[in-house]
């Protein structure tokens, strides 16, 4: 196990939700995204509130300004090819503004978010008005 496996958690309920999340986005018709942090006292790595968002807008604007967060993607686009595809993608969103202490608690968690939520990519972003990019860094037609 990795060193950073120790270091932050997960309840049950939380790899429960993660799980449930995964497989219920896999055929969805519009985005879904679900926003998690870390509790910087417990380090434990949980869903930030019940909201399911489907509406990438209204997700850049719930997005705080100055704290990093992880966000969960299924995405549904249309490749190049004409082919439907639904990336399920993690968002490592990370603020300019937020301070180096925070910025490392999220940095050692990344991979470990990353093998845990099982998703097939990490996109970074810096601002919430990243996310109006989000089709073209996913690969979609324009």
């Amino acid at each position: 196990m990795a060193s950073e496996s120790r270091l932050y958690t997960f309840s049950a309920d939380t790899e429960e939700k993660l799980r449930k999340f995964r497989l219920g986005t896999s055929r969805a018709k519009s985005p879904q995204a679900v926003v998690y942090q870390i509790d910087k006292h417990t380090l434990e790595i949980a869903q930030a509130d019940d909201t399911i968002y489907s509406n990438v807008q209204e997700l850049g604007d719930e997005l705080p300004d100055h704290s990093p967060r992880f966000i969960l993607l299924s995405y549904p686009l249309t490749l190049p090819s004409g082919r439907l595809s639904v990336p399920y993608v993690l968002l490592y969103y990370l603020p300019v503004t937020c301070n180096a202490e925070v910025r490392m608690l999220y940095a050692g968690a990344k991979e470990l978010m990353r093998n845990t939520a099982e998703v097939g990519k990490v996109i970074e972003i810096a601002e919430a008005e990243d996310l109006e990019t989000i089709e073209e860094k996913l690969g979609g037609a324009a």
